[in-house]
């Protein structure tokens, strides 16, 4: 076998790695979200004001910043599975969610000048329950998404682990979203921010373990 040979074979095989992961991942957390579902609906449940909300904006605004998270944290978990696979660039796609919520900062400040005080938008009246309630819904996502990678292997299991943890953080949020009556991309940037961090520490730590090869 020539050179040339070698590296389409190792192309090939590297293609179907990440088509077999991807496939796991995507069937681990088409098992797992229901799962957080139903300890969202039965825990939480959805606010009762939504259709008034979905009206507003900035409710819609939650969603978007939280899928784009999950989507974002899925396709650098997939990179990162590789043995070869390095973090480098990929991180700054995590600034398309940052950016969005300063987008929505912006907007709020501008269009909304009589809104409540920026410490009272900040603080809001759910911080409490955002800090334990998306981690909690984030556990059954995690534990798949983890299931999932160590399909592949990851030569930074903690950073592959870490991602783990935003891309079911993502979507934890996204539930808890529709219960929590603060839609502030401030209340939002500090809050849903510091709970998908204590999930992705929590992701690093069991990846360093269950990822290592």
């Amino acid at each position: 076998m020539d050179t040339n040979d070698l590296i389409r074979t190792l192309a090939a095989d590297n293609e179907t790695h990440e088509r077999s992961v991807g496939h796991l991942l995507l069937a681990a957390l088409v098992l797992a979200v229901p799962v957080s579902t139903l300890m969202f609906l039965a825990g939480l449940g959805v606010r009762p004001d939504v259709m008034t909300a979905m009206r507003n904006p900035l409710f819609d605004l939650k969603f978007i910043v939280t899928m784009a998270l999950a989507a974002i944290a899925i396709v650098v978990s997939l990179h990162l599975s590789r043995p070869e696979a390095s973090l480098g660039r990929w991180a700054w796609l995590l600034a398309v969610p940052l950016g969005l919520l300063g987008i929505g900062m912006v907007g709020e400040m501008t269009m909304m000048p009589h809104r409540a005080p920026m410490p009272v938008r900040i603080i809001g009246s759910n911080s409490r329950l955002c800090l334990v309630a998306i981690p909690l819904l984030s556990l059954p996502l995690l534990a798949a998404a983890l299931f999932a990678l160590r399909r592949g292997a990851p030569s930074r299991p903690a950073v592959a682990g870490a991602f783990a943890g935003l891309l079911s953080a993502g979507l934890a949020a996204t539930l808890y979203a529709a219960h929590c009556t603060d839609d502030s991309p401030m209340f939002v940037a500090t809050w849903y921010s510091l709970a998908a961090v204590i999930v992705a520490a929590i992701g690093a730590f069991a990846g360093s373990r269950v990822l290592k090869f």
